[in-house]
C-alpha cells in the first residue's frame, strides 16, 4: 500500500470514528438527563404523597378523639385525647411536626397501644415481604416461560390453551379464588392449613401455610405478565430485523432469546414493578382471608380502631414504595429499550 493510499484510508477512517463518539456521548447525556428528570419527578411525587396522606386523614369524618374515648365519652377524657393527638393545635403546626418526624424516621406513636408506628411497620413488613418475594420468584419464570411458549406457537393449540387459561384465571377475583382453594385443599382434602393462625410472623418455618396465599397472589399477575410477554414477542418476531436475522441464517433459539425477547422486556419490566407494588401495598384481601399478620392486616386493624398515626405511617410507606418502584421500572425500561423514548 502506498503512503498516499494509507493516508487516504486513515483520513477516511477518522470522520467515521468521530460521529460514533459524539453519538455515544449524546446517548449517555440523554440517559443521564432522563434519570435526573425521573429523580426530580419522584421527589415531587413523594412530597405530594406526604401532603395528600395528611390531608386525607384530616378530612376523615367524625372526631377521632370522640371515637377513641369510648361509647360514653367523658369531656375530660376527650380533651386529654385531643391534647395527646395535638388536635388542639393549628393544622399547619401539626403538619410541620409530622413532616419533621418523618424526615427523622419517626412515624409517630399509636393512639391505642402507645407503641411506635415504626414498630408496627417493622412487624408487618416481614410477612408481607416474604409473600411478595415468593410470588415474584415464581412469577418471573412462569410468566416469561408461558409467554415465550405461546408466542413460539402463535395461533396453534398451545397458544390457544395458554391464552384461554390465563383469561379464565384472570377473571376470577382473588377472594373467590382463595375461598375455593381453601374449600378444596384445606377443608375437603386436608392437605394444607386454611389460615396462618398460630404461626406468628415466622411463616418461613411453616411453608405449608404459605402455599395457598402465594397461589392466590400469583393468579392474576402471572396472567397479565404472560399475555404482555406474548404480545411483545409476537410483535418482535414479526419485525423486519428478526426477518433480516433469519435471512442471515441465525438459529431460531438465538433469534428468539437474543433479538426478540429483549424487546418484550421493557413493558414486562414495568408490569413487574406494578405487580411488586401491588404485592407490597395491596395484599389486604389475601392477608385478611388467610389471617397473615402483614402490613395489610395492620392497616385493617388501624382503620377499625381509628388509629390515625398508624394509618398515616402505612399510607406514607405504601406511597413511597409505589413512587420508588415505578421510578426503577421507568429507568429499567429506558435501559432495555432506549429507542422507545419513555416519556419523562
Amino acid at each position: 500500500m502506498t503512503p498516499g493510499s494509507a493516508g487516504a484510508s486513515k483520513g477516511r477512517g477518522e470522520p467515521r470514528d468521530q460521529p460514533r463518539r459524539r453519538g455515544g456521548s449524546r446517548t449517555t447525556d440523554r440517559g443521564t438527563a432522563f434519570v435526573a428528570r425521573r429523580l426530580l419527578l419522584g421527589a415531587a411525587q413523594t412530597v405530594a404523597v406526604v401532603l395528600l396522606v395528611f390531608a386525607l386523614t384530616e378530612a376523615l369524618p367524625g372526631d377521632a378523639a370522640v371515637a377513641l374515648a369510648g361509647d360514653q365519652p367523658d369531656p375530660a377524657r376527650i380533651a386529654a385525647i385531643r391534647e395527646a393527638m395535638h388536635l388542639d393545635r393549628p393544622v399547619h403546626e401539626r403538619l410541620a411536626d409530622w413532616v419533621t418526624g418523618l424526615l427523622h424516621g419517626d412515624f409517630g406513636t399509636s393512639l391505642t397501644s402507645g407503641r411506635p408506628v415504626a414498630q408496627y411497620i417493622a412487624d408487618g413488613f416481614g410477612p408481607t415481604l416474604l409473600l411478595a418475594a415468593l410470588t415474584v420468584a415464581l412469577l418471573v419464570p412462569i410468566g416469561f416461560g408461558l409467554g415465550v411458549l405461546a408466542a413460539r406457537h402463535e395461533g396453534g393449540p398451545v397458544d390457544r390453551l395458554v391464552s384461554s387459561l390465563t383469561l379464565a384465571v384472570y377473571a376470577v377475583p382473588e377472594f373467590a379464588l382463595g375461598v375455593l382453594l381453601v374449600t378444596v385443599f384445606a377443608l375437603r382434602l386436608g392437605w394444607l392449613p386454611p389460615t396462618a393462625v398460630g404461626y406468628g410472623t415466622d411463616l418461613l418455618a411453616h411453608p405449608a401455610a404459605l402455599v395457598l396465599p402465594v397461589l392466590v397472589l400469583l393468579s392474576r399477575p402471572v396472567c397479565s405478565l404472560v399475555r404482555l410477554v406474548r404480545a411483545g414477542m409476537v410483535d418482535a418476531l414479526a419485525s423486519p430485523y428478526v426477518a433480516h436475522a433469519r435471512r442471515y441464517g441465525v438459529s431460531g433459539a438465538r433469534v428468539l432469546y437474543t433479538h426478540a425477547l429483549p424487546n418484550a422486556l421493557a413493558p414486562a419490566a414495568q408490569q413487574l414493578a406494578r405487580t411488586i407494588d401491588w404485592l407490597l401495598c395491596g395484599v389486604i384481601v389475601v392477608e385478611a382471608l388467610f389471617v397473615i399478620p402483614g402490613l395489610g392486616t395492620v392497616l385493617l386493624n388501624a382503620v377499625a380502631e381509628r388509629d390515625v398515626p398508624v394509618v398515616q405511617g402505612l399510607a406514607v410507606v405504601f406511597g413511597v414504595l409505589t413512587v420508588v418502584l415505578n421510578l426503577g421500572a421507568d429507568v429499567v425500561a429506558r435501559r432495555l429499550a432506549p429507542r422507545a423514548g419513555v416519556a419523562a
